[in-house]
C-alpha cells in the first residue's frame, strides 16, 4: 500500500464516490487493516467480514445508502459497511460497553436499515421495505445481502418465494464463500453473466417474448419452447435454476473482489424492473493470509483486550458438554447429536471425530434442527441437541408443538445462557427460563458446575421427557475429567450450607455468588444463610421449598435471567398459591434488553454481583424490602 490514506477521507457513502475505480483496492486494503487491528485488540468476527469489504465498497459506489436501502444478513457482515457509513473514527470502540455493536442497530446509524444479529432475515425485511416504497411511490432501491451460511434456514426461503409471487423490484445479493464453488469462476460464468446483465440483451429477451404472445397460432407451444431453451443452457452452466423457478432472474456467479465486474454488474441490476438474485463468491479472510488460510480459526477472536491474566482452573462448559456427551454417547447407543451450524461452538468437534455417523449439523435452521430432533425421538433415539440459547428462541413453537405437546425425550443444552458479553443484546441468552418455564411437561435445569452438568446429562436419559439443561459462555468451577456422573433425582435442589436467618436460591452460573455473599454476610454481619443450588427450575424441589416457606425464611432469589415469569417468579407463585405468606426478594435481569460490554461488565450494571446480593440480603432481612 502505497501513498496518502484514502480511508481518512471516507466519512460517509458519498466520499467513496468520489475515488477512481482504481483507487478501490487500495482503500479496500486500508478498511481491512483497520478490521484486523481493532478486532485483534478487542475480539469479534474477523474472517467474515474481511470477505466482504470489497462487495460492500462496490454496492455504497452504485447504490445511494441511506436513500437506497441496504439490508444486510446476521450483521458482522457489516463491519466495513460501519466504517464507509461515517463510524470510522467510532470503529476503533467496536463490542466495548457504550461504543458500536458489533452487530446491525437502527438507533446507530441512519445506514443500518434493519437490526440484525440472527440469520435469514435480510430477505424478508427487504421485501417489506420494497412493498412500502410501491405503496408510496419511491424510487428507492432495496438490496438484501445474504451469506450463503443463511441460506440455510426457513426463513429466507420464506421470503424467496413470497418475492418471486409478488414480482416486487428488489436486488437479493447471495454473498457465497464456500470453496467448493472456486471453480465456477472463470471466463464462462463472466461471459454468461456479462450477457445476461447487458440492457440490449434484457431488451431484446423482452421484446421476444412479448412477440410470442402476439403469435396468431401456436403461441403457447412456441413460448414453451423459448422458456425451455432460456433455462436449460441456464441449469447447464449456472446453479441458479431454482431461483429462477422462485421466480427470481438469476445472474452470476461473478468474482465478488473483481471491482469492474462487480459495479458493472450492479449498475446494471439496479436498472432491472423485477426481482433479481446477484450470485456473488467471496473468500473468507480475504486480504489476510492467515485467514485466507483457516477461515474458521479465525472467524471470531476474543481481542487481546479480553485475555485473561489468569486461566480458568477448570475448562469452559462447552468443552465440559462436548466431552460428557462424548461418553454418553459410549455408554448409550441411542445417543445422537444434533446442532445447527454450530459444530465447533458449542463443543461438538470430538464428538464429530469419534462418532461422525450421529451428529446431525442441520444448517442455520433451529426450528428444523428441533423437530428432526423430534423424528428422531420418535424411533427410539436419545437426541442431545446443542444450540445456543439465543437461536433457541427462534424454535419455540416447535419446542411445544413438536418436542413437549408429543412428550417425546429431547435434551436440549443450551449454551452461551444468561449474559454473553460483547455479542450484545440480540445473542445474550436470558429469555430461555421463562420461555420453557411455560411449556407443559418440559424439565428445566442448569448447572452450579461441570461436573453437575455431566450429572445432569446422564440423568436426563432416566427422566424420559423433554429437557432443557442451560448454562453460561464462562469457566465451568470445576470439572474432573476422569469424573463419574452422580445420578440425579428429578427436581431436586442441593443445599450447599445451612442457616437460620435467611435463604439464598441461586441458579446455574449464580451459585458462586450466592456462596460468596453468604460468607461476606457471615464474617461481616454474622448471618447465617442457608445457600441452595437451585438447580432445577421446573419442577422445583417442592418438599425443600415447603420446609423454607414453613419456617418462614426470608428468602432471595438470584438468576441470570428475566425476572418476568423466571424462577423468582416461579417460587413466588408457589408460595402463595400453597397459602404461605414470607417475605422475599428476587434478582436477575429487568424488563430491558441488555446492551454489549464485557460479561463481568454487565453482571456489574445487572445488579448480580456479590455486593449487589450482599446488599439485596440484608436489606430483606431487615424488613426494607416490601412482601
Amino acid at each position: 500500500m502505497s501513498g496518502a490514506s484514502l480511508l481518512d477521507g471516507i466519512n460517509s457513502p458519498a466520499d467513496l464516490k468520489k475515488l477512481s475505480r482504481k483507487q478501490l483496492p487500495q482503500l479496500a486494503g486500508e478498511i481491512g487493516e483497520l478490521i484486523r487491528t481493532v478486532v485483534e485488540e478487542n475480539g469479534g468476527h474477523l474472517s467474515s467480514p474481511l470477505g466482504v469489504i470489497d462487495l460492500t465498497i462496490a454496492l455504497h459506489y452504485v447504490f445511494d445508502s441511506p436513500h437506497d436501502k441496504l439490508v444486510w444478513d446476521v450483521g458482522h457482515q457489516a463491519y466495513a459497511h460501519k466504517i464507509i457509513t461515517g463510524r470510522r473514527e467510532q470503529f476503533k470502540t467496536l463490542r466495548t460497553k457504550d461504543g458500536l455493536s458489533g452487530f446491525l442497530k437502527r438507533s446507530e446509524s441512519e445506514h443500518d436499515h434493519f437490526g440484525a444479529g440472527h440469520a435469514s432475515t435480510s430477505i424478508s425485511a427487504a421485501l417489506g421495505m420494497a412493498a412500502a416504497h410501491h405503496l408510496s411511490g419511491d424510487d428507492h432501491h432495496v438490496v438484501a445481502i445474504i451469506g450463503d451460511g443463511a441460506l440455510t434456514g426457513g426463513l429466507a426461503y420464506e421470503g424467496l418465494n413470497n418475492l418471486g409471487f409478488t414480482r416486487r423490484k428488489m436486488t437479493v445479493v447471495l454473498n457465497d464463500n464456500r470453496m467448493s464453488i472456486s471453480p465456477s469462476v472463470g471466463s464462462i460464468s463472466q461471459y454468461l453473466t456479462r450477457i445476461v446483465t447487458n440492457p440490449f440483451y434484457n431488451r431484446i429477451r423482452d421484446q421476444l417474448w412479448n412477440i410470442t404472445g402476439k403469435m396468431p397460432v401456436g403461441t403457447a407451444a412456441v413460448r414453451r419452447v423459448f422458456k425451455s431453451v432460456d433455462e436449460g443452457l441456464k441449469s447447464l452452466l449456472t446453479p441458479g435454476v431454482l431461483f429462477e423457478e422462485l421466480g427470481l432472474r438469476y445472474l452470476g456467479p461473478i468474482d465478488g473482489h473483481d471491482y469492474p465486474a462487480l459495479i458493472r454488474t450492479l449498475k446494471s441490476v439496479k436498472g432491472l424492473p423485477y426481482p433479481t438474485l446477484l450470485h456473488v463468491l467471496t473468500q473468507k479472510g480475504h486480504g489476510v493470509e492467515a485467514a485466507e488460510k483457516d477461515s474458521l480459526q479465525f472467524y471470531s477472536l476474543a481481542g487481546a483486550r479480553n485475555k485473561k491474566t489468569a486461566p480458568d482452573a477448570a475448562p469452559g462448559y462447552s468443552k465440559v458438554f462436548g466431552q460428557v456427551v462424548s461418553e454418553l454417547a459410549r455408554e448409550n447407543d441411542s445417543v445422537v447429536a444434533v446442532t445447527a451450524a454450530m459444530e465447533v461452538g458449542t463443543g461438538y468437534t470430538a464428538f464429530a471425530k469419534e462418532f461422525p455417523e450421529r451428529l446431525y449439523d442441520v444448517g442455520l435452521a433451529e426450528g428444523h434442527a428441533v423437530t428432526f430432533a423430534a423424528g428422531l425421538a420418535t424411533q427410539g433415539l436419545f437426541p442431545v441437541v446443542a444450540i445456543y440459547s439465543t437461536f433457541i428462541q427462534r424454535a419455540f413453537d416447535q419446542v411445544m408443538h413438536d418436542v413437549a405437546l408429543q412428550k417425546l425425550p429431547v435434551l436440549f443444552c443450551l449454551d452461551r445462557a444468561g449474559i454473553v458479553g460483547p455479542d450484545g443484546p440480540t445473542h445474550h441468552g436470558v429469555f430461555d427460563l421463562t420461555l420453557f418455564r411455560a411449556i407443559p411437561g418440559v424439565i428445566v435445569a442448569a448447572p452450579k458446575d461441570g461436573n453437575e452438568l455431566r450429572s445432569l446429562i446422564f440423568s436426563a436419559q432416566r427422566y424420559k421427557a423433554p429437557m432443557v439443561i442451560r448454562y453460561p459462555k464462562a469457566g465451568s468451577i470445576n470439572f474432573d475429567p476422569d469424573g463419574q456422573a452422580d445420578n440425579i433425582p428429578l427436581g431436586s435442589w442441593e443445599i450447599l450450607s445451612d442457616g437460620n436467618d435467611a435463604a439464598i436460591c441461586a441458579v446455574g452460573a449464580m451459585v458462586p455468588v450466592a456462596e460468596a455473599a453468604a460468607k461476606e454476610l457471615r464474617r461481616e454481619h454474622g448471618l447465617e444463610v442457608r445457600v441452595v443450588n437451585a438447580r432445577f427450575v421446573k419442577p422445583l424441589d417442592r418438599e425443600m421449598l415447603d420446609d423454607m416457606l414453613v419456617r418462614q425464611l426470608p428468602i432471595l432469589t438470584l438468576e441470570e435471567g428475566v425476572l418476568s415469569g423466571g424462577f423468582g417468579s416461579a417460587v413466588q407463585e408457589y408460595g402463595r398459591l400453597n397459602g404461605h405468606r414470607f417475605d422475599m426478594a428476587m434478582m436477575g435481569i429487568g424488563d430491558e434488553f441488555v446492551e454489549h460490554g464485557t460479561r463481568g461488565e454487565l453482571l456489574e450494571l445487572a445488579g448480580l454481583s456479590t455486593a449487589a446480593t450482599v446488599s439485596q440480603l440484608l436489606a430483606l432481612v431487615e424488613n426494607r424490602v416490601p412482601l
